[in-house]
């Protein structure tokens, strides 16, 4: 097998191997795609200004969240039907994430149950949480997580739709036929089916609840004592919003870019996010980052951590457990010789003065 020497090169091997429905439906954005590329190329606007000649002979990039003490600031998003890119899915992911001591989060739409993930054996685990018309279904799923030992919610609040992504209408995207989202076996409620369309696309319009509002993040603290991650945050006036229903920290993403096409990359709404919380909660980051680089500049515009998700089903596809331990080893690698090259001992030493963005710089007046 040919080595693998960035998380980049991955996707291609994955593509090889994934049925095109399957690829398709982890690679694809929204509509025009648009957001999807700025979500990367946002990052290669953003610039490095390194210190020198600063002693970088032991480097700490160990921090907590929510309390939990992790190995680095990476960890795993939310990423639906695992089982689809490896026979052992979430489960071969959870170990990867363990092993690495990072966190794992898991998708509503896993193809292994919040049980099966805890039964791996011990590690730290966030639950993502898509809040569906049936309360009784959400209060079951927030307590069978923390039962199982999940330290948090992440309750995604930018899919009262879902977004509309072409590949999945052209390919009739449905779960194949040996694989169920486990979560919800047993549980009356409706089938992720072949349509004429996206057959997730129809199973959200069905399930998942459109009227979802702040109060019903307020409600949700009623039913747990987990503290409650808001993911899909792109403005100030969210942020204050968020904080205000009592959000414990909040997670800038734009869902891969899978929702709604034209908003900005997630790199470049951070800083908004940032300034509005006003060190009240921590903020996250997801969306585009493939490069301990882009770990790096995510933490000097003032975000307590990253996400990564498609890297991991693609390493998922190409290698299993050990696949998704390796794009873990090398973005720890990349950020802690990024963090060297740039002055940095330790996460509370990267600032807004090491890098430089494009919105710092005097705009040229256009010619005319």
């Amino acid at each position: 097998m040919i080595e693998i020497t960035n998380v980049s090169e991955c996707e291609a091997l994955a593509k090889e191997r994934l049925p095109k429905m399957v690829y398709d439906y982890y690679a694809s954005g929204a509509e025009d795609q648009w957001t999807l590329k700025e979500n990367r190329l946002a990052f290669s606007r953003i610039l490095f200004r390194p210190r020198i000649l600063i002693d970088v002979s032991k480097i700490d990039i160990t921090t907590s969240v929510l309390g939990s003490k992790i190995s680095m600031p990476i960890m795993i998003a939310p990423t639906a039907m695992q089982k689809m890119a490896h026979p052992e899915g979430e489960l071969a992911t959870t170990r990867a994430a363990a092993s690495a001591g990072t966190i794992m989060t898991l998708s509503s739409w896993a193809t292994s149950s919040v049980e099966e993930v805890a039964s791996t054996g011990p590690g730290i685990r966030f639950f993502q949480l898509y809040v569906y018309k049936d309360r009784n279904i959400v209060t079951q799923l927030v307590k069978r997580a923390e039962s199982a030992g999940f330290k948090a919610i992440a309750l995604t609040v930018d899919t009262p739709r879902l977004g509309r992504r072409e590949a999945d209408i052209k390919n009739r995207f449905t779960l194949p036929s040996f694989l169920t989202l486990k979560n919800f076996e047993g549980l009356d409620i409706g089938k992720l089916d072949k349509t004429n369309d996206s057959g997730l696309a129809s199973y959200v319009a069905g399930q998942v609840d459109r009227s979802l509002s702040w109060k019903d993040v307020q409600w949700l603290q009623t039913i747990t004592k987990l503290p409650i991650l808001v993911k899909g945050v792109m403005t100030a006036e969210d942020t204050r919003l968020a904080i205000q229903a009592g959000a414990a920290g909040i997670v800038v993403s734009n869902h891969g870019a899978r929702q709604l096409d034209y908003v900005p990359a997630t790199i470049s709404c951070l800083e908004e996010v940032v300034k509005a919380a006003e060190g009240r909660v921590p903020v996250f980051l997801d969306g585009g980052v493939r490069r301990g680089t882009d770990v790096f500049k995510a933490l000097a515009l003032g975000a307590s951590g990253v996400f990564i998700g498609r890297p991991v089903l693609f390493s998922l596809a190409v290698d299993g457990e050990a696949g998704v331990r390796k794009v873990l080893q090398m973005l720890h690698d990349e950020f802690e010789l990024t963090m060297a090259l740039s002055g940095c001992c330790s996460l509370g030493e990267i600032t807004r003065n090491h890098i430089v963005t494009d919105w710092d710089l005097p705009h040229p007046l256009p010619r005319l």
